[in-house]
């Protein structure tokens, strides 16, 4: 259960994501019949203002495409060539978030800016505030969790190939799912 101290967010105007205790995960389907899934261990930013005023705030997020991890080397290393993410031209995806409509308190809507390979697109995530503690150091953390949905072609990612029976290798929809820390800037 977390303890929620509405005071610790009130207050602090500048977050750190905390990586080590934040995940980015994507699924994709895969032949038209089963989910893959992968994840960035590369995740960075910072989000500034008072949360609980949503028109006073700025979030900036990096993602190390480098980093993708889908438990399997060779797809890893496909993903991060110029099929895909093109890793060593564009070494992040990058997200800025613009708007929030609804309760910061509890479940909102956060509209962004998601930028892959040059692309920018705006997105829409379904987050909800898992809430505010004070960790047993004396750092102040806040939680939040989000859910999404991209169509990787409206980034540029086409590649794909056709199956003998109908249907393709790759499905088009990426689900995103995010679990982000973020701690209190000294």
């Amino acid at each position: 259960m977390t303890q929620t101290d509405t005071t610790t967010s009130n207050t602090v105007k500048t977050w750190k994501i905390d990586s080590t205790h934040t995940g980015v995960e994507f699924a994709v389907k895969h032949l038209m019949i089963s989910t893959v899934k992968g994840h960035f261990s590369d995740v960075s930013g910072e989000l500034s203002g008072n949360i609980n005023e949503p028109e006073n705030f700025s979030l900036d997020v990096s993602i190390g495409t480098a980093s993708v991890d889908t438990r399997q080397a060779q797809r890893d290393t496909h993903l991060r060539s110029a099929d895909f993410f093109q890793a060593e031209k564009y070494p992040a995806i990058l997200f800025k978030g613009k708007k929030i409509d609804g309760d910061v308190a509890d479940e909102f809507k956060l509209y962004g800016d998601l930028t892959i390979r040059e692309v920018t697109r705006e997105i829409v995530l379904d987050v909800t505030n898992e809430g505010a503690v004070v960790d047993p150091w004396g750092g102040q953390r806040i939680g939040f969790s989000a859910k999404g949905k991209i169509d990787r072609r409206d980034f540029g990612l086409t590649y794909n190939q056709a199956l003998e029976a109908g249907g393709w290798v790759l499905g088009d929809d990426i689900k995103i799912s995010v679990d982000v820390e973020f701690t209190a800037a000294a």
